[in-house]
């Protein structure tokens, strides 16, 4: 009776057209799920190149960003209209996509041949269209880095409310009346970034948004509580930009990089990139993806987004995972793109299937050891330990003092594996039993700097042998194997088949649990740093990136305070050369106890 149901309400949604159109869904399902009904191989392939209402390289005409376009042909010829999945990348021609770094190509007469990722072979047989977005200033568009302006832009398109054209200079003006005007945005790293901020602006049209280890904070991003990570001038877009842009859009980068400064003060500039902020304004549903180990884009970019999507009443489902930068699709293959086929099934094509009721969140807690939750964090209680003089880390205030000198050439897995004077190093009694930390911890330092600046960095580690996803340094916590698995269907030019992959482990002696920096010098507010005073301790009170780990019996609990870590802040930036005095009666860290699962 369910499944008559839904397939009644697939025939309800079908656009009016032709007599044939009214008879015919334009997707079929079967067990709950859409079907394959339409050929890969003579679907339409097109390119719109679609006005942003900006000019932001200054050349006198409106910005134009390239949409391709890839999408079934028999709908289009009943005159039926179907739902889209969209991403939107700067990374189309400049580095690719996947773990295979996948970029888009192009037949001899433009029109596009290769999409990156199995969205196209897998959805387009399924009634869907799948458009692939480049960024203003990359690959085939015009204007310059602005990724919520670029996205939006497709979506009005997509939507009647902006104009499109077949050349990315002309006036051939192209429509898309074959889009009904709902919109999936997914994506990883910065397409996933740019999906959050296309949520938050409430743009009309975007149904659910699927970011993938994704920025939801630039200022928490760039800037770690005060502390800029990065040399003026070294981050920024300029890498991916084309040849035109890398010329055109250097007064557009150089007024970002002035708004934003270079004090690591919350100013008006990175508060309209905090996404995170803007939750409230979201109407789409979310489903978020993230390793507790990315070190490109932390964990508390998720955890700070999750958050306020929870306080905002946003619809929203999870998976967590112990590796770094990758996507959920070389994870868990087969039940990823089962569950992102029904997530898109459910608010694309409306198919109640009843995914938003399911447990939210998907959590590996160790490696391959996958658990269902219905929320996130664990429900428990929050204990403070506090480091003492002699070294250790207890349930009670300590006393003393530790002394720390900053060495910007050592990083953190230096300082939890070697005696060093760049850290000092507290570490707790052996665990009578395995306790689970599941949240977001936070420190509170009480150190003092002779000299007028200072940076802190501290870590959470669980000393004791583990085997552990192989995510230090900068790796990503899984190894390609010699096989391939298709995921879709194929034609040429564009293979559905992708490397599988497999946990890449790793047995140490130590795991960072969780991580933080900042600049003692905004101990008083993010938004206004000042000079210290030497010799004189100042308290600041900052949180750690979340996580979600068990801690086995025997294993002990450390915590490390240091100076500049060179794993997470450019070599470029000056030297401080500072010595910090730590106040240890006054220094603790809050970590998030939850029960043993």
């Amino acid at each position: 009776m369910g499944r008559a149901l839904v397939v009644l309400t697939a025939l309800m949604m079908v656009a009016i057209g032709t007599p044939a159109a009214a008879t015919r869904p334009v997707f079929v399902l079967h067990d709950g799920v859409s079907q394959p009904i339409y050929s890969y191989q003579q679907a339409i392939r097109e390119t719109a190149w679609v006005e942003t209402g900006t000019d932001h390289d200054r050349d006198g005409r409106i910005d134009r960003v390239a949409a391709d376009v890839i999408r079934p042909a028999e709908p289009a010829k009943r005159g039926q209209r179907v739902p889209v999945i969209m991403d939107v990348s700067p990374y189309y021609a400049c580095c690719g996509r996947g773990n295979e770094a996948q970029k888009k190509t192009y037949a001899p007469d433009g029109k596009p041949e290769q999409f990156p990722l199995f969205y196209d072979n897998y959805f387009v047989p399924r009634g869907y269209a799948v458009v692939l977005v480049d960024l203003g200033g990359t690959n085939r568009s015009s204007g310059c880095f602005d990724e919520v302006a670029s996205g939006n832009a497709v979506v009005r398109w997509l939507n009647g409310r902006a104009r499109g054209f077949g050349s990315a200079e002309g006036n051939d003006a192209v429509t898309a009346r074959w889009a009904n005007g709902s919109v999936g945005v997914v994506g990883k790293s910065q397409d996933g970034a740019t999906a959050i901020g296309m949520a938050v602006s409430g743009i009309e049209g975007v149904k659910t948004v699927v970011p993938i280890a994704a920025v939801s904070n630039y200022y928490a991003q760039h800037i770690s509580h005060g502390a800029p990570r990065s040399a003026p001038g070294n981050g920024g877009s300029s890498f991916t930009y084309n040849d035109r842009a890398k010329e055109l859009c250097v007064p557009f980068e150089q007024e970002n990089r002035d708004r934003a400064g270079t004090n690591g003060d919350y100013n008006a500039y990175w508060k309209q990139s905090n996404y995170a902020a803007k939750a409230g304004n979201v109407r789409a549903s979310v489903f978020s993806v993230h390793g507790f180990q990315d070190a490109n884009v932390p964990v508390d970019q998720f955890t700070i987004w999750w958050e306020a999507l929870g306080r905002a009443g946003v619809t929203r489902k999870a998976w967590l995972n112990q590796a770094a930068h990758v996507e959920a699709f070389d994870l868990r293959r087969q039940l990823w793109v089962a569950t992102l086929h029904r997530w898109f099934d459910r608010w694309l094509f409306d198919v109640r299937n009843g995914i938003e009721y399911e447990p939210r969140v998907h959590l590996e807690q160790s490696p391959d050891r996958w658990v269902d939750a219905w929320q996130w964090p664990a429900p428990g209680r929050p204990v403070t330990l506090w480091p003492a003089g002699d070294g250790k880390l207890a349930s009670r205030p300590g006393s003393g003092t530790a002394t720390v000198v900053d060495d910007p050439a050592i990083g953190r897995e230096q300082w939890a594996s070697e005696a060093s004077t760049a850290r000092a190093l507290f570490t707790s009694d052996p665990m009578p039993v395995a306790t689970r930390l599941s949240g977001t911890s936070s420190v509170t330092i009480t150190a003092s700097s002779d000299k007028s600046a200072a940076r802190l960095g501290v870590a959470l580690v669980d000393y004791g042998p583990a085997t552990a996803r192989n995510t230090a340094p900068y790796n990503s916590g899984i190894k390609n194997l010699g096989t391939r698995s298709c995921w879709g269907e194929s034609r040429p030019g564009d293979s559905p088949c992708f490397i599988d992959t497999a946990t890449d482990l790793v047995d140490v002696q130590h795991r960072i649990v969780a991580l933080g920096w900042a600049d003692l010098g905004h101990y008083a507010s993010i938004e206004r740093g000042a000079a210290l005073t030497p010799g004189k301790s100042y308290t600041m009170t900052f949180p750690l990136t979340g996580m979600d780990t068990i801690v086995p019996a025997g294993h002990r609990l450390g915590l490390i305070v240091g100076g500049t870590d060179a794993t997470h802040f450019d070599p470029e930036l000056p030297r401080l050369d500072n010595t910090m005095t730590f106040d240890l009666a006054r220094t603790s860290i809050t970590v998030p106890w939850a029960a043993t699962r």
